[in-house]
């Protein structure tokens, strides 16, 4: 486990931490006056390897050799030129800190972080953080980069669990949540929707999935998805005879059939790393997803049955109705897509290229 200090004063900032892999979903911005919770679980962090915050260059100022040497391929609005390696923690792991309220941004419900660090070391006065809680966007600090270091403590960080261990412990993510919302006479209120994050997973996901069509149609296994990702597919790619297979697999699965195309496989929470399979499918293009989604995918929970009259018979394990479904069909999250399509050395091809082109078309009929 690590302790975050202070780069001037060698400050305590945090508690001891666990490192884990960046959420899918850490820049997200969701819907309109939503309140997301805390980003990571107390006790963990993460870093991103990418440059974050001021100051932004236009993509007009930037020259392509730039951009591509950055791992972009495709224009986006703007680049950061800040320090790669933020770090991101849970609010609530933070100590030794005071807020510098001139640093507010351009807050609605909460504090958004465009002004840069607004929280300072309590003991020296450095900027070293930055808190994020405004609505629509992930609850978060980000420790500065330049600000901070970590030190080792407790003798040695904790090895991380095998996929074995990851399959037996089972926490996979609910595609369904209620989500809570700011305003309304009564104060905060809710309605139920698909969870942001498999939305932000499945963005990530149909831009590798794109890159790994080729061009020509994709078909998704049947189930959870289907529901995810075909309407998308369906749309985004041409109509053919001939299609590219994409299956689940991973750990604890049947190894994939041979002539499989596609893999739809989970990223190690703790390290970050992508299941590979062994023998032929090992050439098959791996589409990454959050553990917690495709333990959903491959193992999805049956509507628990309920009594139409009468008494509770005996095979019912509850008795309240099964949840809601949302009322729209899923759609994946269009800031996520975009910002891992750009990402992807295939966009350069002029077809992927025009996907990047008409995204607001797309948006505007309901497909993100």
């Amino acid at each position: 486990m690590f302790v975050f200090v202070c780069a001037r004063c060698d400050a305590e900032l945090t508690t001891p931490l666990s490192q884990v892999s960046l959420p899918f979903h850490a820049h997200q911005r969701y819907g309109n006056g939503v309140q997301l919770p805390v980003l990571l679980d107390a006790g963990t962090f993460a870093v991103d390897p990418d440059p974050s915050g001021p100051p932004w260059r236009k993509w007009d100022e930037i020259d392509l050799g730039e951009a591509e040497a950055r791992g972009i391929y495709a224009p986006v609005y703007a680049l950061s030129d800040g320090a790669p390696g933020a770090i991101v923690i849970a609010p609530g792991d933070v100590r030794g800190t005071r807020f510098i309220p001139e640093k507010r941004g351009g807050a609605c419900c909460g504090v958004d972080g465009r002004d840069g660090p607004n929280m300072a070391c309590e003991e020296c006065g450095l900027p070293v953080a930055t808190r994020i809680d405004d609505c629509s966007l992930w609850q978060a600090v980000w420790l500065a980069p330049h600000a901070v270091h970590r030190i080792l403590v407790d003798g040695a960080d904790t090895a991380p669990l095998s996929w074995e261990e990851l399959v037996r412990e089972g926490k996979s993510t609910p595609p369904f949540e209620p989500i809570a919302t700011w305003g309304g006479r009564l104060g905060t209120s809710h309605y139920w929707s698909w969870s942001p994050q498999w939305e932000a997973a499945a963005g990530r996901a149909l831009a590798h999935l794109l890159a790994a069509s080729e061009g020509q149609p994709v078909e998704v296994p049947e189930g959870m998805a289907t529901d995810v990702f075909q309407r998308a597919l369906d749309a985004l790619l041409p109509v053919g005879p001939s299609k590219r297979r994409a299956v689940l697999a991973g750990p604890g699965r049947p190894a994939p059939d041979v002539g499989v195309d596609i893999l739809l496989v989970p990223v190690h929470p703790q390290t970050g790393q992508t299941w590979t399979p062994a023998g032929p499918a090992a050439s098959a293009y791996p589409v990454p997803l959050p553990l917690g989604v495709w333990l959903s995918m491959t193992s999805p929970q049956p509507d628990l049955p309920v009594p139409a009259s009468g008494g509770i018979p005996g095979d019912v394990l509850r008795d309240d109705p099964p949840l809601p479904r949302p009322c729209r069909p899923f759609r994946a999250d269009q800031g996520t897509f975009q910002q891992t399509l750009v990402r992807i050395p295939a966009v350069r091809s002029p077809w992927l290229r025009e996907i990047v082109d008409n995204l607001p078309q797309y948006t505007s009929t309901g497909l993100f």
